[in-house]
């Protein structure tokens, strides 16, 4: 009897230790370590204007930089480009860097509008959703952006940054395109595959347990970041979806699956080389080329 009231023990010990290591995990993926914005559009030869926006949520004011083209430069009424970076990052995305993309962006006569979400960089909060309250901020964008500069708007996301951006122009009709890079389709079926990348744990039995704390640790259901579902609001409007095979944390199939639903509309591009958004780094060039495009159409 005693040798089972033990095993017993140990076995409730175990669970919590397991549920608290959990925990604990899943709340440090929801309040990742703030990362400091070392370098600035002058160094590029950019001028900036500093910003501050709401989200549309109300409860944190994000700070941002537009960056104007220069007098020879300007186009007339074009589109102003929203630049929105992933995870745990900033307005920087220095994976690129997303400020040598804005540079080309700007110097061909679109205006642009970096910004850092929702508890990053210089931007208020203390919580990451993965785009459920992101979404909420390109839409505080993207009315900072109407109210000031105009309603032709193309949104360009990184990662967590595409998709989000996928979610907030399916609200938005004043959007005229989109513009990803390593995007994530559905974000709960892409964390019960690829959470390992993020949490450093064991698939089992961490996984399934994040993923049943995390709905009750933030209150933020993940299914219903579904950029899947976005993509067939947007449409008929163009979207672009950029994606390197090599892509170790977010695989191209979640691009490929997204383009699939509207081929005749939406545009691809799989690159053969570059971790995850590292396309650019590879192929600054053609990356550039195919953006500006894109941009020449909209």
């Amino acid at each position: 009897m005693l040798w089972l009231i033990i095993c017993f023990v140990l076995l409730v010990l175990i669970g919590f230790i397991l549920v608290g290591i959990s925990t604990y995990v899943g709340w440090q993926l929801t309040h990742p370590k703030r990362k400091a914005l070392d370098d600035s559009p002058e160094h590029y030869g950019l001028e900036k204007q500093d910003i501050k926006f709401a989200s549309l949520t109300g409860d944190v004011e994000l700070d941002g930089w537009l960056l104007k083209p220069p007098a020879g430069a300007r186009r007339e009424n074009p589109v102003t480009v929203i630049m929105s970076h992933g995870y745990a990052g900033t307005r920087l995305e220095k994976g690129l860097p997303a400020l040598a993309l804005a540079e080309a962006i700007v110097g061909a006569g679109y205006p642009v509008l970096m910004f850092d979400f929702r508890n990053s960089g210089r931007s208020e909060g203390n919580l990451t959703t993965v785009g459920y309250l992101e979404k909420q901020d390109v839409r505080g964008a993207i009315a900072w952006v109407q109210e000031h500069i105009s309603d032709k708007i193309c949104l360009l996301g990184f990662s967590m940054g595409g998709t989000t951006s996928l979610l907030a122009a399916a609200e938005e009709a004043s959007v005229r395109g989109v513009i990803t890079d390593s995007a994530f389709s559905q974000l709960s079926p892409y964390l019960q595959d690829n959470l390992p990348v993020w949490s450093k744990l064991p698939r089992f039995p961490f996984t399934p347990l994040i993923l049943a704390i995390l709905p009750k640790l933030i209150g933020i259901n993940p299914r219903h970041v579904d950029a899947l579902a976005a993509v067939d609001q947007i449409y008929p409007r163009p979207i672009l979806f950029i994606h390197s095979q090599s892509d170790d944390a977010i695989p191209w199939s979640n691009s490929e699956a997204m383009w699939l639903r509207h081929p005749e509309a939406f545009e691809i591009w799989l690159t053969e080389q570059g971790s995850h958004v590292g396309s650019y780094q590879k192929q600054p060039e053609a990356y550039t080329e195919r953006v500006l495009a894109f941009l020449s159409k909209l």
